[in-house]
């Protein structure tokens, strides 16, 4: 049985993801769709599942909450992309995010 490892920073779970092959960065672009960073791909909210999620609460202030969402795209891409949790929140990102197919937690218990 292999020791659980403690996942508590956004660099430790960044790290495990990556090691997973969620390797690209993604952001969401003005108009509305998420692309990756150097903008050579760009999907719609119907191409894109999340796979997973994590929050994070900052150590010394509630208000330093965020949330690393794992993506996979329909055409094989995979990657994260992070938002504020709360106060702080990327509205773009949030919509976006709204309207993705969510199998969260579900899909792939390894990452």
């Amino acid at each position: 049985m292999e020791d659980k490892v403690e996942l508590k920073s956004l660099v430790n779970v960044l790290a495990k993801v990556r090691s997973a092959g969620y390797k690209l960065d993604f952001r969401v672009t003005e108009e509305g769709s998420l692309s990756t960073i150097d903008g050579r791909q760009q999907f719609a909210p119907d191409q894109v599942q999340i796979v997973n999620f994590y929050r994070f609460e900052g150590e010394s202030n509630p208000d330093d909450m965020s949330i690393l969402y794992v993506l996979e795209t329909t055409s094989g891409a995979k990657g994260t992309i992070s938002d504020a949790y709360g106060t702080y929140y990327d509205e773009k990102v949030e919509a976006f995010m709204r309207q993705v197919k969510d199998y969260g937690k579900n899909l792939d218990t390894r990452i």
